[in-house]
Parts: C-alpha cells; sequence; structure tokens
C-alpha cells in the first residue's frame, strides 16, 4: 500500500511540474522576451516548449493568435542575419498555428487573420532548384517565391505549402495535400498537388469545379 502511494505521489508530482512548466514557459504579450519579435500582439501566446526560432525581428504576430507547441518559426537563412528591418513571416489575428508546424520564410510568407492551421504543417517560400547537373541539388542557390494565405482559410494536418502558393479567403485544404499556385476565395482544395475540388457559386451554392453554370450543378 505504502509503495503504491509513493508512486502515485510521484506521478501526480510530474504532471503537476510539467503543467508549471508549460503555464510559465508560454511566451505571451507580458514576457520581456516579446521584444525580439517585429510584433508580439496583444493575447498571443507562443506555448512551451516551442521550436526551433530565429529571426525574430522579422516576425509579426497578430492579436489573440496562439502558437502551439514545438512549432518552428524562421527568418531568413541563419540565426542573426541582419534583415534590415523587413518583415518576412507574418502571422494575422486570431490565428491558430497546430503543434509541430514549420513556418520558414525566406523573403515573405503572409498569413491573414482567422487562419486555422493544423498539427504539423509545413510552409516555406523557399526552394533549391536543380538545374546545375554538375552540382548537388543541395549545394545550387535556392529560389523564393512568396506565400500568402487569406482570411479564414483551414489548413488540414500534415499539409505542405510550397513557395508561390496564394491562397484566397476561407480555402479548406484537405490533410495531407501538397500545396502549389494560386487558388480563389471559398473552395476546397486537396491531394497532392492540390486541385479545386469544389467551389462556391454566388447562384448556387458549392459545385464541383467543373460544374455547368445550372441549378443541376448543386452538390
Amino acid at each position: 500500500m505504502g509503495a503504491r502511494w509513493w508512486l502515485r505521489w510521484k506521478v501526480r508530482a510530474v504532471h503537476y511540474g510539467w503543467d508549471w512548466v508549460q503555464r510559465n514557459g508560454m511566451l505571451t504579450a507580458n514576457h520581456p522576451a516579446r521584444y525580439r519579435f517585429a510584433r508580439f500582439g496583444e493575447g498571443a501566446v507562443i506555448a512551451f516548449p516551442p521550436g526551433a526560432m530565429f529571426g525574430e525581428n522579422a516576425i509579426s504576430i497578430g492579436d489573440a493568435t496562439l502558437i502551439g507547441e514545438r512549432v518552428s518559426l524562421t527568418a531568413g537563412v541563419v540565426p542573426g542575419q541582419d534583415l534590415a528591418g523587413w518583415t518576412l513571416l507574418r502571422i494575422g489575428d486570431g490565428c491558430s498555428i497546430g503543434r509541430g508546424s514549420l513556418l520558414v520564410a525566406h523573403e515573405s510568407i503572409e498569413i491573414g487573420d482567422d487562419v486555422f492551421m493544423a498539427p504539423y504543417c509545413y510552409i516555406t517560400d523557399q526552394n533549391h532548384t536543380y538545374t546545375d547537373l554538375d552540382t548537388p541539388i543541395g549545394r545550387q542557390w535556392p529560389r523564393n517565391n512568396p506565400v500568402s494565405i487569406g482570411d479564414g482559410c483551414w489548413i488540414g494536418a500534415r499539409c505542405v505549402i510550397l513557395p508561390g502558393t496564394r491562397l484566397g479567403r476561407h480555402v479548406t485544404v484537405a490533410a495531407g495535400s501538397v500545396v502549389r499556385g494560386e487558388f480563389p476565395d471559398y473552395c476546397v482544395i486537396g491531394g497532392t498537388p492540390a486541385r479545386l475540388l469544389r467551389r462556391y457559386d454566388p447562384e448556387f451554392g458549392w459545385v464541383s469545379p467543373t460544374a455547368p453554370a445550372n441549378p443541376a450543378a448543386v452538390h
């Protein structure tokens, strides 16, 4: 009986201790480290433990935005790089970035307001080139292409958003999709590579992307 009581006490102590660390380790607008960021909005939170972070002076986080556990936010190529006062990664107000996600900005990643991102997503505006056949791909000079995600989008778990992607407002991205290209407001996309699955027609509602403009096309 005594051994079981002691074990239960140790388990509870570990859980209470971890809860204390999480509460006191999170970064909020009242934390001194907020000054490292280009902007850290009122009510914003970066949960503990964070992922990799550098280039904070080029990262803007909006009001009431939640950054989950182990989310990596990076701007620039290496820690300590002089970014000349540019803001390379901008996250709007009221967003939620799911745990384990990676947002890697070299030129420009713009995320609108009220964007919800499920866990383990990856967004980048840079990719390596492969045109020089005599140089390993990882050593070739990379190419940047800005990314923008409109207000109110939903990004499913484990999505990859590649350079040059531009999502309109209220776009739903199915889990596991690999996205590149431009997609309009009020649509559903998914797949590898992602394609348009449904779109909203002001007259007939949600229709297939190839539906003719008549009521029979309504899904």
